[in-house]
């Protein structure tokens, strides 16, 4: 007997085409830009290179995003947190999985590794500045904590079949955070901490559920388009009888929930990635990693440079 005989088709889901829109770029980083000139009176300065700096590296992520043929990439500023780049793909590769987390601080840190020397040369009190903006922060987002690019790309090189282990980073990285912002005493960093607790929640529920389907033999790395019928009736099974407020929601709902089913199924599922990284890519995107972390240290404690004159003015 035919699958369809045992099985209904499983419902469509429209994929919505989401075009870049620099209009909406430039919105939010009017935005950004006037709350941070609020909080950073008299200091434009600042305020135009932290936004330059953030350009910089988010069109790093952008451009790779492009080359790489991700879908509904766009760049967004976010008030008193950052920026980032949004895109995705059906089914990702580890190897331009790489390059596109990388793409945005290593040649951060190696322009202000570049403008550090020149600072030093011509004295130039403006560009140690920008430099030192653009050292800190893209020195901060290779921190191996998630959701920086450190933490990005220290779980490259772990099976993302493992969710017990991206729980426990989630659980680690929310702690740090939270940590962090408690001695620097920065509320922002403290509550994006605890917020981070949702996503370890998310975590627990997804490494719950697949436990469950892999004892049940059922496949769920997959996208939604290639998942058969019997696959997605089984998953869906599982995630109503593991899922107390969802099943009770079905009960008593009269309503045609397809659509919602579809969604939530699409949601368990886990995005296929193609392990084609070598381990001399790995390796030496780990190198480059080490690197650009030791650089402006090096930099700031040799004797290469000079910037006594900078201090002298303070």
């Amino acid at each position: 007997m035919e699958e369809f005989d045992l099985y209904p088709p499983k419902p469509i889901i429209e994929k919505v085409k989401v075009e870049s829109n620099w209009g909406l770029t430039f919105f939010s980083m009017v935005l950004f830009f006037g709350t941070f000139l609020f909080i950073f009176k008299e200091q434009l300065s600042f305020v135009l290179f932290l936004i330059l700096v953030l350009f910089i590296h988010e069109m790093g992520h952008y451009l790779m995003m492009k080359l790489f043929k991700y879908d509904n990439v766009r760049m967004l500023f976010i008030p008193l947190m950052g920026a980032f780049v949004q895109g995705n793909k059906e089914k990702y590769s580890q190897k331009e999985s790489f390059f596109v987390i990388s793409a945005g601080p290593f040649p951060g840190i190696w322009i202000g590794s570049t403008l550090l020397v020149f600072a030093s040369m011509y004295k130039q009190e403006w560009m140690l500045e920008f430099s030192f903006l653009f050292l800190f922060l893209n020195v901060i987002n290779l921190i191996p904590i998630d959701p920086l690019d450190g933490g990005q790309l220290f779980k490259l090189y772990v099976n993302r079949k493992r969710d017990l282990f991206l729980m426990i980073f989630a659980v680690i990285s929310s702690m740090a955070m939270i940590v962090v912002g408690w001695f620097i005493d920065s509320y922002v960093i403290l509550a994006f901490g605890f917020l981070m607790g949702f996503k370890v929640r998310s975590f627990q529920r997804n490494y719950h559920l697949r436990t469950i389907l892999d004892q049940k033999g059922i496949r769920y790395e997959s996208t939604y388009d290639d998942l058969s019928n019997e696959e997605y009736a089984k998953i869906k099974e599982v995630l109503i009888e593991e899922t107390p407020a969802l099943k009770k929601y079905l009960s008593l709902s009269e309503e045609n929930n397809d659509e919602m089913l579809a969604s939530h199924v699409n949601a368990a599922l886990l995005a296929p990635v193609r392990k084609d990284a070598s381990k001399l890519l790995k390796i030496s995107i780990a190198l480059l990693w080490l690197l650009s972390l030791s650089l402006p240290v090096y930099l700031l404690t040799s004797d290469l440079l000079d910037f006594s004159w900078y201090f002298e003015k303070l």
